[in-house]
Protein backbone atom coordinates (compact mmCIF):
# COMPACT_ATOMS: atom_id res chain seq x y z
CA UNK A 1 0.00 0.00 0.00
CA UNK A 2 1.44 2.94 -1.01
CA UNK A 3 1.72 5.83 1.82
CA UNK A 4 0.33 9.43 1.80
CA UNK A 5 2.03 12.05 4.03
CA UNK A 6 -0.51 14.22 5.65
CA UNK A 7 -0.96 17.81 5.34
CA UNK A 8 0.68 18.83 8.43
CA UNK A 9 3.20 16.89 7.32
CA UNK A 10 3.72 18.54 3.71
CA UNK A 11 2.95 22.17 5.06
CA UNK A 12 5.84 21.78 7.26
CA UNK A 13 8.36 20.28 5.11
CA UNK A 14 7.22 23.34 2.68
CA UNK A 15 8.36 25.93 5.46
CA UNK A 16 11.37 23.93 5.36
CA UNK A 17 12.07 23.65 2.09
CA UNK A 18 11.23 27.78 2.11
CA UNK A 19 13.69 28.57 4.40
CA UNK A 20 16.71 26.25 3.57
CA UNK A 21 16.23 27.17 -0.24
CA UNK A 22 15.98 31.10 0.81
CA UNK A 23 18.73 30.82 2.94
CA UNK A 24 20.97 28.95 0.28
CA UNK A 25 20.39 31.38 -2.42
CA UNK A 26 21.30 34.16 -0.01
CA UNK A 27 24.69 32.93 1.49
CA UNK A 28 25.70 31.76 -2.42
CA UNK A 29 24.70 35.55 -3.48
CA UNK A 30 26.22 37.14 -0.72
CA UNK A 31 29.54 35.14 -0.90
CA UNK A 32 30.21 36.18 -4.43
CA UNK A 33 29.47 39.60 -3.96
CA UNK A 34 31.88 39.24 -0.81
CA UNK A 35 34.08 37.67 -3.12
CA UNK A 36 33.66 40.78 -6.23
CA UNK A 37 34.05 43.50 -3.13
CA UNK A 38 37.82 41.69 -2.56
CA UNK A 39 38.64 41.31 -5.83
CA UNK A 40 37.70 45.06 -6.80
CA UNK A 41 39.68 46.17 -3.38
CA UNK A 42 42.56 44.32 -4.46
CA UNK A 43 43.14 45.45 -7.90
CA UNK A 44 42.38 48.90 -6.02
CA UNK A 45 45.37 48.61 -3.81
CA UNK A 46 47.64 46.89 -6.35
CA UNK A 47 46.80 50.77 -8.14
CA UNK A 48 47.77 52.61 -5.15
CA UNK A 49 51.35 49.94 -4.74
CA UNK A 50 51.75 50.67 -8.67
CA UNK A 51 51.28 54.83 -8.05
CA UNK A 52 53.99 54.22 -5.14
CA UNK A 53 56.72 52.56 -7.46
CA UNK A 54 56.03 55.38 -10.21
CA UNK A 55 56.11 58.35 -8.11
CA UNK A 56 59.20 57.19 -5.55
CA UNK A 57 60.39 54.11 -6.46
CA UNK A 58 58.79 51.74 -4.14
CA UNK A 59 58.97 48.02 -4.97
CA UNK A 60 56.37 47.14 -7.61
CA UNK A 61 53.55 44.52 -6.91
CA UNK A 62 54.54 40.79 -7.53
CA UNK A 63 51.60 40.45 -9.63
CA UNK A 64 52.48 43.53 -11.87
CA UNK A 65 55.51 43.51 -14.33
CA UNK A 66 56.83 47.10 -16.01
CA UNK A 67 58.15 47.68 -19.76
CA UNK A 68 59.55 50.66 -21.29
CA UNK A 69 58.64 51.40 -24.51
CA UNK A 70 61.11 53.23 -27.17
CA UNK A 71 58.35 55.02 -28.18
CA UNK A 72 54.75 56.08 -27.45
CA UNK A 73 51.78 52.81 -27.54
CA UNK A 74 50.63 51.91 -31.12
CA UNK A 75 46.76 51.06 -30.69
CA UNK A 76 45.91 47.69 -33.19
CA UNK A 77 43.46 47.70 -35.76
CA UNK A 78 40.07 47.52 -34.34
CA UNK A 79 41.06 48.24 -30.88
CA UNK A 80 39.44 50.82 -28.21
CA UNK A 81 41.82 53.51 -26.05
CA UNK A 82 40.50 55.16 -23.32
CA UNK A 83 43.11 58.49 -22.26
CA UNK A 84 42.77 59.92 -18.32
CA UNK A 85 45.43 62.38 -17.61
CA UNK A 86 45.69 62.31 -13.63
CA UNK A 87 47.37 65.70 -12.08
CA UNK A 88 48.71 66.15 -8.62
CA UNK A 89 51.24 64.12 -6.57
CA UNK A 90 50.80 64.19 -2.94
CA UNK A 91 47.23 65.12 -1.63
CA UNK A 92 48.75 67.92 0.31
CA UNK A 93 50.74 69.52 -2.61
CA UNK A 94 48.30 71.37 -5.45
CA UNK A 95 51.27 71.01 -8.01
CA UNK A 96 53.23 67.57 -9.01
CA UNK A 97 54.18 65.64 -11.69
CA UNK A 98 51.51 65.01 -14.38
CA UNK A 99 50.41 60.86 -14.87
CA UNK A 100 49.50 60.00 -18.24
CA UNK A 101 47.34 56.68 -18.78
CA UNK A 102 45.88 54.82 -21.89
CA UNK A 103 43.84 51.34 -21.65
CA UNK A 104 43.46 49.79 -25.09
CA UNK A 105 41.01 46.55 -25.22
CA UNK A 106 40.04 44.87 -27.70
CA UNK A 107 36.79 44.61 -26.55
CA UNK A 108 35.29 47.97 -24.63
CA UNK A 109 35.51 51.56 -24.33
CA UNK A 110 36.30 52.16 -20.40
CA UNK A 111 33.95 54.79 -18.98
CA UNK A 112 36.72 57.49 -18.27
CA UNK A 113 33.99 59.08 -15.84
CA UNK A 114 33.96 56.15 -13.20
CA UNK A 115 37.93 56.44 -12.74
CA UNK A 116 37.84 59.54 -10.66
CA UNK A 117 35.11 58.28 -8.24
CA UNK A 118 36.70 55.91 -5.50
CA UNK A 119 39.38 56.85 -3.17
CA UNK A 120 38.97 60.80 -3.32
CA UNK A 121 40.85 63.08 -5.89
CA UNK A 122 44.59 62.47 -5.42
CA UNK A 123 46.68 61.09 -8.21
CA UNK A 124 47.14 57.43 -6.12
CA UNK A 125 43.55 57.22 -5.83
CA UNK A 126 42.98 58.17 -9.63
CA UNK A 127 45.22 55.59 -10.77
CA UNK A 128 43.89 53.01 -8.36
CA UNK A 129 40.40 53.68 -9.52
CA UNK A 130 41.71 53.31 -13.03
CA UNK A 131 42.80 49.43 -12.05
CA UNK A 132 39.88 48.66 -10.38
CA UNK A 133 37.73 49.92 -13.06
CA UNK A 134 40.30 47.47 -15.24
CA UNK A 135 39.02 44.93 -13.15
CA UNK A 136 35.27 45.90 -13.20
CA UNK A 137 35.01 44.65 -16.37
CA UNK A 138 35.81 41.36 -18.35
CA UNK A 139 38.69 42.16 -20.83
CA UNK A 140 42.12 41.53 -21.78
CA UNK A 141 43.20 45.42 -22.26
CA UNK A 142 47.01 47.05 -21.82
CA UNK A 143 47.83 49.67 -19.78
CA UNK A 144 50.40 52.18 -20.45
CA UNK A 145 51.50 55.11 -18.22
CA UNK A 146 53.81 58.03 -18.88
CA UNK A 147 55.01 60.14 -15.75
CA UNK A 148 56.04 63.85 -16.97
CA UNK A 149 58.15 63.49 -19.64
CA UNK A 150 59.43 60.10 -19.20
CA UNK A 151 59.18 57.44 -21.53
CA UNK A 152 56.02 54.98 -21.74
CA UNK A 153 55.74 52.10 -19.87
CA UNK A 154 53.74 49.07 -20.22
CA UNK A 155 52.35 47.84 -16.84
CA UNK A 156 51.48 43.84 -17.28
CA UNK A 157 48.82 43.35 -15.00
CA UNK A 158 46.33 40.21 -16.01
CA UNK A 159 46.52 38.31 -12.73
CA UNK A 160 44.96 41.67 -11.10
CA UNK A 161 42.36 42.76 -13.55
CA UNK A 162 42.47 40.00 -16.36
CA UNK A 163 38.77 37.88 -17.11
CA UNK A 164 41.27 34.37 -15.80
CA UNK A 165 41.51 36.15 -12.34
CA UNK A 166 38.07 37.36 -11.69
CA UNK A 167 36.27 35.77 -9.12
CA UNK A 168 33.09 33.23 -10.27
CA UNK A 169 29.63 35.63 -10.26
CA UNK A 170 27.74 33.11 -8.54
CA UNK A 171 24.95 35.18 -8.57
CA UNK A 172 22.97 33.89 -11.20
CA UNK A 173 23.38 30.45 -9.68
CA UNK A 174 21.60 32.28 -6.51
CA UNK A 175 18.89 33.15 -8.62
CA UNK A 176 18.54 29.59 -10.08
CA UNK A 177 18.55 27.99 -6.39
CA UNK A 178 15.98 30.22 -5.60
CA UNK A 179 14.18 29.42 -8.58
CA UNK A 180 13.98 25.79 -8.26
CA UNK A 181 13.29 25.98 -5.12
CA UNK A 182 9.96 28.14 -6.05
CA UNK A 183 9.31 25.78 -8.73
CA UNK A 184 9.19 22.77 -6.20
CA UNK A 185 7.28 24.34 -3.83
CA UNK A 186 4.81 25.61 -6.39
CA UNK A 187 4.25 21.80 -7.92
CA UNK A 188 3.65 20.30 -4.73
CA UNK A 189 1.12 23.16 -3.75
CA UNK A 190 -0.32 23.05 -7.06
CA UNK A 191 -0.35 18.79 -6.53
CA UNK A 192 -1.81 19.04 -3.27
CA UNK A 193 -4.70 21.67 -4.75
CA UNK A 194 -5.19 19.93 -7.87
CA UNK A 195 -6.26 17.03 -6.26
CA UNK A 196 -8.94 18.74 -3.93
CA UNK A 197 -10.14 20.00 -7.23
CA UNK A 198 -10.38 16.70 -8.71
CA UNK A 199 -12.09 15.40 -5.88
CA UNK A 200 -14.51 18.50 -5.73
CA UNK A 201 -15.16 18.32 -9.62
CA UNK A 202 -15.79 14.31 -9.00
CA UNK A 203 -18.23 15.30 -5.97
CA UNK A 204 -20.14 17.63 -7.97
CA UNK A 205 -20.43 15.46 -11.13
CA UNK A 206 -23.56 13.60 -11.88
CA UNK A 207 -22.05 10.12 -11.74
CA UNK A 208 -21.08 10.66 -7.98
CA UNK A 209 -23.87 8.36 -6.82
CA UNK A 210 -22.99 5.88 -9.43
CA UNK A 211 -19.12 5.67 -9.19
CA UNK A 212 -16.55 5.80 -6.47
CA UNK A 213 -14.34 8.61 -6.10
CA UNK A 214 -10.54 8.83 -6.64
CA UNK A 215 -9.05 7.98 -3.56
CA UNK A 216 -5.46 10.15 -3.81
CA UNK A 217 -3.63 13.38 -2.50
CA UNK A 218 -2.91 13.78 0.96
CA UNK A 219 -3.93 11.49 3.79
CA UNK A 220 -6.33 14.00 5.04
CA UNK A 221 -8.27 14.01 1.43
CA UNK A 222 -8.07 10.21 0.88
CA UNK A 223 -9.74 10.01 4.18
CA UNK A 224 -12.35 12.11 3.06
CA UNK A 225 -12.50 10.55 0.14
CA UNK A 226 -13.24 7.14 2.22
CA UNK A 227 -15.42 8.59 4.05
CA UNK A 228 -17.61 10.40 1.46
CA UNK A 229 -17.11 6.64 -0.83
CA UNK A 230 -18.86 4.69 2.01
CA UNK A 231 -21.59 7.56 2.61
CA UNK A 232 -22.48 6.94 -0.80
CA UNK A 233 -22.44 3.61 -1.36
CA UNK A 234 -24.84 3.08 1.87
CA UNK A 235 -27.33 5.63 0.69
CA UNK A 236 -27.17 4.21 -2.36
CA UNK A 237 -27.96 0.71 -0.91
CA UNK A 238 -30.19 2.17 1.16
CA UNK A 239 -32.19 3.40 -1.92
CA UNK A 240 -32.04 -0.06 -3.77
CA UNK A 241 -33.28 -1.99 -0.96
CA UNK A 242 -36.33 0.61 -0.06
CA UNK A 243 -36.99 -0.05 -4.04
CA UNK A 244 -36.74 -3.84 -3.32
CA UNK A 245 -38.99 -3.54 -0.70
CA UNK A 246 -41.66 -1.61 -2.88
CA UNK A 247 -41.06 -4.22 -5.62
CA UNK A 248 -41.77 -7.13 -2.86
CA UNK A 249 -44.84 -5.51 -1.78
CA UNK A 250 -46.13 -4.41 -5.08
CA UNK A 251 -45.66 -7.97 -6.42
CA UNK A 252 -47.21 -9.43 -2.95
CA UNK A 253 -50.29 -6.92 -2.50
CA UNK A 254 -51.21 -8.24 -6.26
CA UNK A 255 -52.75 -11.35 -5.48
CA UNK A 256 -55.06 -9.93 -2.61
CA UNK A 257 -56.12 -6.48 -4.51
CA UNK A 258 -56.91 -9.21 -7.70
CA UNK A 259 -59.12 -11.13 -4.78
CA UNK A 260 -60.66 -8.11 -3.97
CA UNK A 261 -61.67 -7.01 -7.27
CA UNK A 262 -63.43 -10.39 -7.81
CA UNK A 263 -65.12 -10.43 -4.66
CA UNK A 264 -66.08 -6.65 -5.23
CA UNK A 265 -67.52 -7.83 -7.97
CA UNK A 266 -69.81 -10.29 -6.18
CA UNK A 267 -70.94 -6.69 -4.59
CA UNK A 268 -74.45 -6.10 -5.66
CA UNK A 269 -74.80 -2.37 -4.78
CA UNK A 270 -73.24 -0.18 -7.42
CA UNK A 271 -72.22 2.20 -5.27
CA UNK A 272 -70.70 0.35 -2.84
CA UNK A 273 -69.16 -1.77 -5.77
CA UNK A 274 -67.66 1.35 -7.67
CA UNK A 275 -65.82 3.01 -4.16
CA UNK A 276 -64.01 -0.25 -3.38
CA UNK A 277 -62.96 -0.54 -7.33
CA UNK A 278 -61.72 3.08 -6.97
CA UNK A 279 -59.80 2.50 -3.34
CA UNK A 280 -58.15 -0.62 -4.61
CA UNK A 281 -57.04 1.23 -7.86
CA UNK A 282 -56.04 4.34 -5.77
CA UNK A 283 -53.60 1.64 -3.43
CA UNK A 284 -52.25 0.05 -6.26
CA UNK A 285 -51.55 3.51 -7.71
CA UNK A 286 -49.77 4.79 -4.98
CA UNK A 287 -47.73 1.68 -4.86
CA UNK A 288 -46.31 2.22 -8.23
CA UNK A 289 -45.95 5.37 -7.96
CA UNK A 290 -43.62 5.29 -5.27
CA UNK A 291 -41.87 2.68 -6.85
CA UNK A 292 -41.10 4.31 -9.95
CA UNK A 293 -40.05 7.50 -8.17
CA UNK A 294 -37.57 5.57 -5.89
CA UNK A 295 -36.30 3.94 -9.14
CA UNK A 296 -35.53 7.19 -10.86
CA UNK A 297 -34.05 8.01 -7.81
CA UNK A 298 -31.44 5.28 -8.44
CA UNK A 299 -31.09 6.25 -11.88
CA UNK A 300 -29.86 2.44 -12.93
CA UNK A 301 -31.13 2.30 -16.68
CA UNK A 302 -27.74 2.72 -18.77
CA UNK A 303 -27.56 5.83 -20.97
CA UNK A 304 -27.79 5.42 -24.64
CA UNK A 305 -27.82 7.40 -27.91
CA UNK A 306 -31.60 8.11 -28.84
CA UNK A 307 -33.69 10.06 -30.79
CA UNK A 308 -35.61 12.67 -28.60
CA UNK A 309 -38.47 13.86 -31.76
CA UNK A 310 -38.65 10.56 -32.15
CA UNK A 311 -39.31 9.41 -28.21
CA UNK A 312 -41.92 11.82 -28.12
CA UNK A 313 -43.93 11.20 -31.34
CA UNK A 314 -43.83 7.61 -29.82
CA UNK A 315 -45.07 8.98 -26.44
CA UNK A 316 -47.74 11.57 -27.90
CA UNK A 317 -48.89 8.60 -30.50
CA UNK A 318 -50.03 6.42 -27.52
CA UNK A 319 -51.96 8.88 -26.28
CA UNK A 320 -53.73 9.67 -29.29
CA UNK A 321 -54.64 5.74 -29.76
CA UNK A 322 -56.75 6.26 -26.91
CA UNK A 323 -58.73 9.50 -28.45
CA UNK A 324 -57.07 11.82 -25.99
CA UNK A 325 -56.53 15.78 -27.31
CA UNK A 326 -52.59 15.42 -27.22
CA UNK A 327 -50.80 16.75 -30.22
CA UNK A 328 -47.15 17.50 -31.62
CA UNK A 329 -46.28 21.14 -32.39
CA UNK A 330 -43.19 21.97 -34.69
CA UNK A 331 -40.43 23.53 -33.26
CA UNK A 332 -40.19 27.54 -33.82
CA UNK A 333 -38.07 28.36 -36.55
CA UNK A 334 -34.75 29.95 -36.11
CA UNK A 335 -32.52 31.60 -38.69
CA UNK A 336 -28.50 31.02 -39.13
CA UNK A 337 -26.52 33.31 -40.61
CA UNK A 338 -24.58 31.56 -43.96
CA UNK A 339 -22.52 33.74 -46.17
CA UNK A 340 -19.27 32.86 -48.84
CA UNK A 341 -16.67 35.14 -49.34
CA UNK A 342 -17.75 36.85 -52.43
CA UNK A 343 -21.72 37.22 -50.37
CA UNK A 344 -23.19 38.95 -47.91
CA UNK A 345 -25.06 36.78 -45.56
CA UNK A 346 -28.07 35.43 -45.97
CA UNK A 347 -30.31 33.60 -44.14
CA UNK A 348 -31.51 30.14 -44.08
CA UNK A 349 -33.39 27.77 -42.10
CA UNK A 350 -31.77 25.15 -39.31
CA UNK A 351 -31.61 21.63 -39.57
CA UNK A 352 -34.72 19.56 -38.73
CA UNK A 353 -36.29 18.53 -35.36
CA UNK A 354 -35.21 15.13 -35.98
CA UNK A 355 -31.57 16.19 -36.02
CA UNK A 356 -31.89 16.38 -32.09
CA UNK A 357 -29.84 13.63 -30.59
CA UNK A 358 -28.83 12.87 -27.47
CA UNK A 359 -27.60 10.49 -24.41
CA UNK A 360 -30.88 9.70 -21.88
CA UNK A 361 -32.38 7.04 -20.35
CA UNK A 362 -35.41 5.96 -22.63
CA UNK A 363 -37.53 4.69 -20.21
CA UNK A 364 -37.03 7.24 -17.64
CA UNK A 365 -37.78 9.95 -20.34
CA UNK A 366 -40.70 8.42 -21.82
CA UNK A 367 -42.19 8.24 -17.87
CA UNK A 368 -41.18 11.80 -17.27
CA UNK A 369 -42.76 12.91 -20.96
CA UNK A 370 -45.89 11.01 -19.73
CA UNK A 371 -46.12 12.60 -16.53
CA UNK A 372 -45.76 16.12 -17.73
CA UNK A 373 -48.52 15.23 -20.55
CA UNK A 374 -50.91 13.58 -17.88
CA UNK A 375 -50.35 16.49 -15.58
CA UNK A 376 -51.49 19.27 -18.40
CA UNK A 377 -54.37 16.73 -19.39
CA UNK A 378 -55.68 17.21 -15.26
CA UNK A 379 -55.14 20.93 -14.75
CA UNK A 380 -56.54 21.86 -18.47
CA UNK A 381 -58.01 20.69 -21.31
CA UNK A 382 -55.11 19.23 -23.84
CA UNK A 383 -51.28 19.27 -23.81
CA UNK A 384 -49.65 20.26 -26.96
CA UNK A 385 -46.14 18.61 -27.23
CA UNK A 386 -42.99 20.45 -28.49
CA UNK A 387 -39.35 19.26 -28.89
CA UNK A 388 -36.50 21.56 -29.47
CA UNK A 389 -32.77 22.22 -28.46
CA UNK A 390 -29.54 23.40 -29.59
CA UNK A 391 -25.73 22.37 -29.52
CA UNK A 392 -25.57 21.86 -25.94
CA UNK A 393 -28.77 21.20 -24.89
CA UNK A 394 -32.63 19.98 -25.77
CA UNK A 395 -35.67 20.35 -24.54
CA UNK A 396 -39.54 19.07 -23.91
CA UNK A 397 -41.65 21.64 -23.63
CA UNK A 398 -45.53 20.59 -22.89
CA UNK A 399 -48.33 23.59 -22.92
CA UNK A 400 -51.90 22.72 -21.57
CA UNK A 401 -54.93 24.94 -22.05
CA UNK A 402 -56.59 26.79 -19.70
CA UNK A 403 -55.14 25.90 -16.28
CA UNK A 404 -56.01 27.35 -13.62
CA UNK A 405 -52.03 26.71 -11.90
CA UNK A 406 -49.80 29.45 -11.90
CA UNK A 407 -45.63 29.00 -11.89
CA UNK A 408 -45.47 28.76 -8.30
CA UNK A 409 -47.99 26.09 -7.70
CA UNK A 410 -46.39 23.89 -9.94
CA UNK A 411 -43.03 24.40 -8.68
CA UNK A 412 -44.49 23.34 -5.17
CA UNK A 413 -45.95 20.31 -7.33
CA UNK A 414 -42.19 19.17 -8.38
CA UNK A 415 -41.72 18.03 -4.64
CA UNK A 416 -43.12 14.18 -3.49
CA UNK A 417 -46.53 13.74 -2.75
CA UNK A 418 -47.90 17.31 -3.48
CA UNK A 419 -51.25 17.66 -5.56
CA UNK A 420 -53.19 20.28 -6.78
CA UNK A 421 -56.49 21.80 -5.49
CA UNK A 422 -58.44 20.97 -8.03
CA UNK A 423 -57.93 17.41 -8.12
CA UNK A 424 -59.98 16.26 -5.25
CA UNK A 425 -61.33 13.02 -7.61
CA UNK A 426 -58.84 12.70 -9.77
CA UNK A 427 -56.21 9.46 -9.64
CA UNK A 428 -52.74 9.90 -9.00
CA UNK A 429 -50.34 10.26 -5.50
CA UNK A 430 -48.65 13.35 -6.35
CA UNK A 431 -45.21 11.97 -7.43
CA UNK A 432 -45.57 12.49 -11.21
CA UNK A 433 -44.02 16.02 -11.22
CA UNK A 434 -41.48 14.95 -8.25
CA UNK A 435 -40.02 12.08 -10.89
CA UNK A 436 -39.89 14.35 -13.36
CA UNK A 437 -37.68 16.89 -11.52
CA UNK A 438 -35.47 14.05 -10.91
CA UNK A 439 -34.91 12.46 -13.88
CA UNK A 440 -33.82 16.15 -15.64
CA UNK A 441 -31.41 15.92 -13.01
CA UNK A 442 -29.87 12.91 -13.94
CA UNK A 443 -29.81 14.34 -17.60
CA UNK A 444 -28.11 17.83 -16.23
CA UNK A 445 -30.92 19.42 -16.53
CA UNK A 446 -33.99 21.30 -14.80
CA UNK A 447 -37.77 21.23 -15.23
CA UNK A 448 -39.26 24.73 -15.70
CA UNK A 449 -42.61 26.41 -16.12
CA UNK A 450 -44.00 29.80 -17.60
CA UNK A 451 -46.88 31.53 -18.72
CA UNK A 452 -47.50 31.58 -22.14
CA UNK A 453 -50.39 32.66 -24.27
CA UNK A 454 -51.91 29.27 -25.03
CA UNK A 455 -51.32 28.77 -21.12
CA UNK A 456 -49.49 27.30 -18.87
CA UNK A 457 -45.45 25.15 -20.24
CA UNK A 458 -44.03 23.07 -18.65
CA UNK A 459 -39.95 23.32 -20.27
CA UNK A 460 -38.10 20.14 -19.59
CA UNK A 461 -34.49 20.74 -19.93
CA UNK A 462 -31.85 17.80 -20.96
CA UNK A 463 -28.21 18.15 -21.34
CA UNK A 464 -27.21 16.22 -24.44
CA UNK A 465 -23.87 14.88 -23.60
CA UNK A 466 -24.32 14.00 -20.03
CA UNK A 467 -22.95 11.02 -19.78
Amino acid sequence: MTRRFGLRWLASLWILLAVVTGGAAVWVWMSSDAAWRAYLARAYVTGLALHDSLANGGPLPDDLSMTRLPEPPHLPNGWRETRITLTGGRPDLLQGPRLSIRIQSPDIQYPAAEVVSVGGASQAAGLASVTRTMARFCSDPRLYVQLDETAWTRIDGAAVWGCASAPRDMRLLAGAILAAGLALLLGWVAEVSGAFTAFATALRDHRARMAALPEGGVEELRQTAEAVNAYVAQDRAALENRALVLSGVSHDLGTPATRLRLRCALIEDEPLRAKLERDIDEMTTMIEGVLTYTRAEIGAEPFRQLSLVSLAEAVVADYQDVGLPVHMAPAAPREAGAGTLFARLSSRPTAESHAILMRGQPTALRRALSNLIDNALKYGREAEVMVDGDADDAWLSVTDRGSVLNEDDLVRLTGAFQRGQNTAGASGVGLGLAIVSTVAAQHGGRLEFRREAKGLAAHLVLCRFWS
